[in-house]
């Protein structure tokens, strides 16, 4: 009788529980300047896309909200060799349609990200193989030590096997030849918001998981995703209440917002670094004036181009102070930012120096791709860059489009000269080196070095920084890596930007500085 009465009081506890979710859940209304480009988590590795399809997939280790690492669909995680990490699921998990997830899942979509159209590559191109002990215990061995793996898989979302059989998804959305299947419009994870609605573009709904297996800190009962890519109309929204949450803040409405009745703006340093990038294989360029030959091989045409860039001015007019110079692809906040690494003067008459050695006096024509709702003041941005290079007589043909279409265009290296924006999501040198300066190859390595940089010293560095573990000697490979990638000007680095939310009062949220806008820690009164 005793049970029985236990049994009855503990319902009518969690039926008032509930009552009290319901009469608190909220609806928060979340703009963006751009939209996620599809729901496949393995489709492209940028970061507004990985923060949105994050609410609803998740990876084996995941992050607090200090950026450590916390177990997610593992519970633990350990070096059992040099090339060997074992890690235990977590028991009694669901993906959203019920369907249990165990090693099956894991094995499945760690091979996923290597096939054809992942754009994950780069993050499992060391592995060698991974073997399932049993239901709730795998093993992932690499070609080589790897001491910071666990940081490394913390953006690879496991995937229902049964869901991507099933609904013919089993390899990923390939972003670079417009192909689309199940994956790109629907979603079924195992976190802590299922998807209820696709409308690229348009608008995303998603919705609170009731059977989670973890904390939902906040009381949100939905969260409706709205792409505004004008900066006036979305600040605008959030002024008159429309949205409760946009970003990013323009810099020069970030007194407005702060000022304004029902609003704030939550601002932070962001670890991603904004860069260009030149094409620096192919013979000749697709889009230039300069025939039979490449000019962006020449090192003192790469040169010229980085001294002609007033990246000064660009801070002051463009991004209103709201920017940090940078020297390196990486910057402070990244384990293995060398803060005594110095940019090249910004000398205009030292550029021509170099552009008339390298046969260039009279200068040249090349396209410039770049996005204009994807970082903060991009199309701006490289506006300035093109009015910098044009002191050196060369004619930037400016293309600068929605990230929709850029994205797919510069991932297939059909650009001569790019933009593009870094943060390196292990928040460590390493990634950085492995993704964007490492010498091309199949696997995974080079994936975001869209101009073909090659420096085999670079890559042999890599390669040891990935195994040492010892903190000294690591560092000083990565200096020595970052040291050659700078005398070869293999890249063009700007700066990084500041992250700036537009935020009713009303809501309570996490400001991540890898610009993450996790939905479980929000809440609103």
């Amino acid at each position: 009788m005793k049970f029985k009465k236990n049994t009855a009081l503990a319902l009518v506890l969690y039926a008032l529980a509930a009552t009290v979710f319901v009469a608190n859940a909220q609806t928060i209304r979340v703009a963006n300047q751009g939209d996620a480009l599809s729901m496949d988590p393995h489709s492209l590795n940028e970061s507004l896309q990985l923060s949105t399809t994050g609410n609803v997939y998740e990876p084996l280790v995941g992050r607090n909200k200090d950026l450590s690492l916390a177990p997610a669909l593992a519970t633990a995680w350990r070096q059992t060799a040099p090339t060997v990490w074992q890690f235990e699921l977590r028991r009694g998990v669901q993906f959203h349609d019920g369907t249990p997830f165990t090693a099956d899942d894991v094995l499945f979509s760690f091979a996923r990200t290597q096939a054809d159209g992942s754009d994950m590559k780069s993050y499992t191109n060391d592995f060698k193989e991974v073997r399932k002990i049993n239901d709730y215990l795998v093993e992932i061995e690499t070609k080589t030590p790897f001491p910071i793996l666990p940081d490394v898989i913390s953006q690879v979302a496991m995937m229902s096997k049964k869901w991507c059989e099933t609904n013919q998804a089993v390899t990923p959305v390939d972003r670079r030849k417009g192909i689309e299947n199940a994956a790109s419009f629907r979603a079924n994870g195992t976190g802590p918001f299922r998807l209820r609605e696709r409308q690229p573009n348009v608008r995303t709904v998603f919705t609170r998981n009731g059977t989670y297996w973890g904390k939902i800190e906040g009381n949100v009962a939905e969260v409706i995703f709205t792409p505004i890519g004008n900066d006036a109309t979305r600040v605008a929204a959030l002024l008159s209440g429309e949205v409760d949450v946009m970003e990013p803040v323009p810099v020069q409405d970030i007194e407005r917002v702060n000022n304004g009745a029902n609003t704030r703006a939550i601002t932070g340093p962001e670890l991603r670094t904004i860069f260009l990038g030149m094409d620096q294989k192919r013979d000749e360029l697709l889009y230039s004036s300069v025939k039979g030959k490449n000019p962006f091989k020449d090192k003192r045409v790469r040169q010229a181009f980085y001294q002609a860039i007033d990246i000064e001015g660009i801070k002051k007019t463009v991004m209103r102070g709201a920017s940090n110079p940078s020297a390196l692809l990486v910057g402070p906040g990244i384990n293995g930012f060398q803060p005594d690494a110095k940019r090249l003067p910004y000398d205009v008459e030292a550029a021509k120096k170099l552009m008339a050695e390298a046969g260039y006096a009279s200068g040249f024509e090349v396209s410039m791709n770049c996005p204009n709702d994807r970082y903060v003041n991009d199309g701006r941005i490289c506006q300035a860059v093109a009015a910098n290079l044009a002191r050196i007589n060369v004619k930037i043909n400016l293309q600068a489009e929605t990230k929709g279409t850029y994205f797919p265009k510069i991932l297939r290296r059909d650009t001569s000269f790019y933009m593009l924006g870094w943060t390196p999501s292990t928040y460590d040198a390493h990634n950085a080196l492995n993704a964007l300066m490492a010498c091309v190859d199949d696997k995974g390595a080079g994936q975001f070095n869209l101009g073909a940089y090659c420096n085999p010293r670079v890559d042999e560095l890599t390669k040891k920084i990935q195994a040492e573990t010892d903190k000294a000697r690591r560092n000083a490979m990565i200096k020595e890596a970052f040291d050659l990638h700078s005398a070869d000007v293999g890249h063009l680095p700007l700066h990084q930007q500041a992250l700036a939310w537009g935020v009713s009062k009303k809501v309570k949220l996490v400001q991540l500085a890898d610009n993450y806008m996790p939905f479980k820690w929000m809440s609103k009164n």
